[in-house]
């Protein structure tokens, strides 16, 4: 049901004037704008029944913290999940600011509302032996030499270097000219990344076969006609490896990321230095890992402790 239903003509208006700034200035993701905007609807449809009438900026304006923490109860009762409830929190929170930012509406009613708390799924990380497995199988799978050294040195990247996909496929000749790797990470910062030798080894096999010879800050990982890599090929030859290895669905790239942090902590890695090498801005990020460790450890235990 649409929003414009339960919204007054000036209320409506604004709603417009808010997605055209969310979409053409902080430029959100369609499907990200497409849910924002669902969510403020269905907040506008809350206090339209909530309050009685049509919905106002003098609705808003009188707003209490209880009337936004009875719209989130409302839609828990709808058994709508904590992420659910904290993106319909974050895009009330967008519409008012920018009110505020116009100079609009100011309210004080959502600065003691709190987001609330996501249960923290702990990343799925493989074993050392499948880790090392989905790396050596890769030639079995791919009759193209170059593409299969490819294929192996993004993956050897992953795992060996703990980089995300998007990082390894940015990689240039001139990030790699340093000893450590030089990775560009989420919001452009920029952290350096020692190579061991399997994982230079296998970057240097591939530039050594690949036909193509991209500038000194181009990515060097290519498709077969020669454009950047695309991280779909590398996904789709993960789920090759998965059923080849017999591996679970959650052996994605990312999970040898995930493999790469839990492997270092179980061998006695330092957290701060695996938060550095990761790119966590936050060290509460990298302390999961702790989490998937002693996850790890009990499983052994009750697998081979008798009395467990």
């Amino acid at each position: 049901m649409s929003h414009a239903l339960f919204a007054d003509a000036g209320l409506a208006a604004h709603i417009a004037n808010w997605q055209r700034d969310l979409g053409a200035i902080r430029r959100l993701a369609p499907l990200t704008l497409e849910a924002y905007l669902r969510d403020l609807g269905q907040f506008v449809t809350f206090l339209s029944a909530h309050t009685g009438g049509e919905v106002s900026l003098a609705t808003l304006r009188d707003l209490r913290a209880a009337d936004i923490r009875a719209f989130l109860a409302a839609r828990r009762n709808e058994s709508l999940g904590s992420r659910s409830l904290a993106r319909a929190l974050s895009a009330i929170k967008s519409f008012f600011g920018y009110l505020e930012r116009e100079g609009i509406l100011a309210s004080e009613a959502l600065n003691t509302v709190r987001t609330p708390k996501q249960p923290r799924s702990l990343p799925k990380a493989l074993t050392v032996l499948e880790a090392k497995a989905t790396i050596t199988t890769t030639d079995e799978l791919e009759d193209t030499p170059w593409v299969a050294a490819r294929d192996m040195a993004v993956i050897s990247l992953c795992y060996g270097a703990g980089l995300r996909i998007s990082e390894a496929l940015g990689v240039s000749r001139a990030d790699l000219e340093a000893s450590a790797l030089r990775v560009t990470g989420k919001g452009g910062k920029t952290r350096l990344v020692p190579l061991i030798a399997p994982v230079r080894q296998a970057i240097d096999t591939y530039l050594g076969l690949t036909p193509f010879h991209p500038g000194p800050d181009e990515p060097i990982f290519r498709g077969k006609k020669g454009g950047p890599l695309s991280p779909r090929l590398i996904q789709l030859r993960m789920q090759q490896l998965r059923g080849a290895l017999g591996l679970p669905p959650s052996a994605t790239p990312h999970a040898l990321r995930h493999s790469f942090a839990t492997h270092l902590l179980g061998k006695g890695g330092d957290l701060r230095a695996i938060q550095e090498l990761l790119g966590h801005a936050s060290l509460s990020t990298t302390q999961i890992y702790t989490a998937v460790d002693t996850e790890r450890l009990l499983e052994s235990y009750r697998a081979a402790h008798p009395r467990a």
